[in-house]
């Protein structure tokens, strides 16, 4: 697992160090870690662009719920919602931690603006919920559970997580 997080790393410096060049445009190349797809959301009215799992392998659905939620699901190992507010996490600690169905194991990652947990109702799960404040809005990303499909796997879930924390605000192009 860490060394996922440190290609990951690898991959946001490289962009960084690549993306330093020309300045003729507001906006430089956004470059995804490898295995991953740059998915630009401002068809979907979100200023930015998230990074999801390669759509050559497994299919990419993007779908606009009607209370505002913007879901995303690629394959069977990945499934974002991204809420257009911030998420009372104090009070989401609070019920996880209080979930008599869903026992409550151990927070894995604990932050001002994230968390990332495991839980367990007859097997190990894990979940996730990061507040981001994308331009001038905020925005809510976590993890979506389904009751036809078994709960993510770690593995699964820190990609998803991973995502989520690296969202790349998208800058409206100028015309001058």
């Amino acid at each position: 697992m860490k060394n996922l997080n440190i290609l990951f790393s690898a991959s946001i410096v490289a962009a960084s160090l690549i993306s330093c060049g020309d300045k003729k445009k507001d906006q430089e190349a956004i470059v995804a870690p490898q295995g991953m797809h740059v998915l630009n959301l401002t068809k979907y009215g979100k200023p930015f662009a998230v990074f999801v799992p390669d759509t050559i392998a497994a299919k990419l659905e993007v779908t606009q719920q009607t209370y505002g939620a913007l879901d995303i699901k690629v394959g069977t190992n990945f499934a974002i919602s991204i809420n257009e507010q911030p998420a009372d996490l104090e009070l989401r600690k609070k019920d996880i931690k209080e979930d008599e169905v869903n026992k409550f194991k151990s927070f894995i990652t604990e932050e001002p603006n994230a968390v990332l947990w495991e839980s367990e109702i007859t097997k190990p799960e894990y979940h996730f919920l990061i507040n981001q404040k994308i331009g001038n809005a905020e925005y809510s990303i976590e993890d979506t559970k389904s009751a036809e499909t078994e709960p993510y796997g770690k593995e699964a879930i820190q990609k998803m997580f991973d995502s989520a924390k690296n969202i790349k605000e998208l800058k409206k192009e100028s015309n001058s």
